[in-house]
């Protein structure tokens, strides 16, 4: 297993290398992709219901990749659109993307426990992000302090599966050179509950992962 300080610069190195790729991922809309990765769809899914539940919300999107969940938010009404990732070629997939929204989005290439973040959000999406976290609970404790009372966390978080789980492994880990971590029904309790959070909502469990919601009452 990669040290906290070695993990970071190889996934970052990862998705510098495999941005388009990963980007590609939501572009095919076809019924075999829907039954393989149903995951993918699910994240979005919960992320727009979650945006609709508040009126004009502000919206911080860490990890937020190529932008595409941030676009879905945007035009499901947020208000305030802020998305971080560390991976430039990333981060110019998103600006292309979201352009056409104007002042609404802002994005910040950087690490976000270092980055300095005004205000305070709505709703904090972190899909697609825990997978690479060696460090998760320092980023779920910033989540919380980022989040307005009564605003939420939705997160994704994958978990061992028997039959995933070593595909995973070799496809990440042995030729990707990029780590990856998977989580526990408690374990995620504890994380968000630890961070502050509470009504930790877990959503559509499967056999390769949880969707989380879990709100901050101050």
């Amino acid at each position: 297993m990669p040290s906290s300080a070695e993990a970071p610069q190889r996934v970052r190195n990862r998705f510098r290398a495999k941005a388009q790729e990963f980007d590609d991922l939501y572009e095919d809309e076809r019924f075999l992709v829907r039954l393989l990765r149903p995951g993918l769809f699910r994240r979005r899914e919960l992320a727009v219901d979650t945006v609709r539940s508040y009126s004009e919300p502000g919206v911080l999107d860490v990890g937020c990749g190529s932008g595409r969940i941030g676009e879905l938010v945007l035009e499901a009404g947020t208000s305030r659109y802020l998305g971080v990732d560390f991976s430039e070629p990333m981060i110019d997939l998103s600006r292309r993307r979201l352009e056409r929204f104007g002042s609404r989005v802002e994005l910040v290439c950087g690490d976000f426990l270092e980055v300095p973040i005004e205000g305070r959000f709505d709703v904090v999406l972190a899909l697609g992000l825990f997978d690479y976290l060696p460090d998760a609970d320092r980023f779920a404790r910033r989540m919380f302090e980022l989040c307005t009372d009564g605003g939420c966390m939705v997160g994704s978080f994958p978990t061992w599966s028997p039959v995933k789980g070593p595909i995973r492994k070799v496809r990440y880990e042995w030729i990707g050179d990029c780590p990856i971590f998977n989580y526990g029904r408690d374990g995620l309790g504890a994380l968000l509950g630890g961070a502050g959070f509470s009504d930790v909502e877990i959503l559509s469990p499967g056999r390769s992962g949880y969707l989380v919601r879990a709100r901050r009452r101050d």
